[in-house]
């Protein structure tokens, strides 16, 4: 159980943490530094190693979550605030998903074309569903954290 315990709270920490640093502190501090054709392709190859370690998350969240909801006696048995971070765990991932497949494919394909304008709007869709997702990570946390007391 507490080896489900720690690779479930390290692969949260990891997409959350990754998500805040890039949305809070990188982010703001590119718009401000870097002209396009520097900016979109820092994004892009920045984002590509952060997606590795998301999809590596994604597992590990997914096989501890199961895992401990199994120990626990399965979902009848777990209280309201598993059922609320699975839900909103399952949100983040399909809205990762479609990011990664959708915008995030277009932006490596517009860098890759030097079409500046269609990389920036790539990104920008790309920064409106990590907010969502940080948002929901930081909600799913504090759930985490403090929901069997609620």
């Amino acid at each position: 159980m507490e080896i489900a315990i720690i690779l479930h709270v390290l692969a949260a920490i990891v997409w959350v943490g990754g998500m805040f640093f890039a949305y809070v502190c990188l982010r703001p501090v590119a718009g401000q530094l870097l002209e396009p054709p520097q900016r979109l392709p820092l994004w892009c190859h920045t984002l590509s190693l952060f997606f590795r370690w998301v999809w590596v998350s994604i597992a590990l969240l997914i096989i501890s979550g199961h895992w401990m909801i199994g120990i626990y006696g399965g979902m009848g048995v777990v209280g309201s605030h598993v059922h609320i971070m699975l839900g909103t765990g399952y949100l983040m991932m399909g809205l990762f998903a479609y990011l990664f497949f959708a915008p995030y494919k277009g932006l490596k394909e517009a860098v890759g074309a030097e079409r500046w304008p269609d990389a920036g709007a790539c990104l920008n869709r790309i920064r409106m569903i990590v907010g969502t997702n940080l948002i929901l990570g930081l909600f799913t946390a504090a759930v985490a954290a403090g929901g069997r007391y609620i």
